[in-house]
This record gives structure tokens, C-alpha cells and sequence, in this order.
């Protein structure tokens, strides 16, 4: 852990169906942080906490198979993750990794490690999509042991089109 975190109340956690309003407000946050540039600044604007928080209620309820965390500083969230069955009938895996949003100012921090780690087992074999054009991501997901399969997809993001690259973890 940094030293500038240990200074902090750091805290991983699962998701609870309480945190739905902190979760819409940094899901939003983090989509604006990640996709500006990568979607229209249109579409952008459509992203509201609000909106998110609905997604986020009843989370925890899903399905028990879903493993999710979020992370905590001085009790407020300012990141998640989540893995769970594979959703592609294609899948190289039987699980895969649904994601992990962070707020740009806590990258680079331990905590993006720390929430994978929550959610998924050590060694365990998992897939992913990637936004193609979100380098940033790569060099996370390749030190876990990922690497590009050559799928690719165009995936439905908030009303325009995503292209997406699959990474994988025999």
C-alpha cells in the first residue's frame, strides 16, 4: 500500500444495496474520467448519478455466483469491481472479469489491485472486454496475466457503438 494511503481509512468491501447513490455518483464520475474522447461529449452528458443508482439497486441481489467489491476511503467509495459467470456463449472461460472503475485520482494507489484481488481467486482462469481505444487499462490487466485473444466486438455503449478487444487469462 502507498504511503499516502496508509495515511487514509482504506476499506474493501462487498457492495451493499445502501451504497446504490455513492455507486451512481462514481460510476458516473469514472465513465466521464474514462470515455471522454471515446464517446460523444452528447452521449457524456446523458451520464447522471442518478440514473446510475438505479442500475446499482438490487445489485447485491443478482446472484450469488457474482463476486463484487467496493473500495472505501475515509468511508466513501471511490471504486468498484465485480466478476461472475461468463456471459458470451463463446466464452474462453468460465468466468468473467465484469469490470473495475476507479476514480482517476485514486489510480496507481494499490486500490485497482485491491479489488480485483476481492473478486477474483488467485490463478482463477477469466476473460474480458476492454474498450479498444482505452489504453490505459492494458498494462493492469496484462500484469494479472491477461493477454488480447484477437476477438474483438462492437458493443452497444449509451446509445453508440463501442469497440471492444477480449483479453484472457488461461
Amino acid at each position: 500500500m502507498a504511503a499516502d494511503q496508509r495515511a487514509q481509512d482504506v476499506l474493501i468491501r462487498p457492495i451493499r444495496d445502501v451504497d446504490a447513490e455513492a455507486m451512481g455518483r462514481v460510476h458516473a464520475q469514472v465513465w466521464h474520467e474514462t470515455y471522454d474522447g471515446l464517446i460523444s461529449n452528447a452521449t457524456l452528458e446523458n451520464v447522471s448519478p442518478r440514473r446510475l443508482a438505479e442500475l446499482w439497486t438490487h445489485y447485491t441481489s443478482q446472484s450469488d455466483e457474482i463476486r463484487h467489491a467496493a473500495a472505501l476511503v475515509n468511508g466513501e467509495i471511490v471504486g468498484f469491481a465485480a466478476s461472475g459467470p461468463a456471459r458470451d456463449a463463446d466464452a474462453p472461460a468460465p468466468r468473467e472479469f465484469y469490470f473495475v472503475y476507479l476514480l482517476d485520482s485514486w489510480h496507481r494507489k494499490g486500490l485497482g489491485r485491491a479489488l480485483f484481488d476481492a473478486v477474483v481467486e488467485d490463478g482463477e482462469p477469466l476473460y474480458l472486454w476492454l474498450a479498444e481505444e482505452y489504453p490505459g487499462a492494458r498494462t493492469f490487466y496484462e500484469k494479472r496475466g491477461f493477454h488480447l485473444d484477437g476477438a474483438r466486438r462492437e458493443e452497444p455503449f449509451l446509445g453508440e457503438t463501442l469497440a471492444e478487444v477480449r483479453y484472457v487469462r488461461p
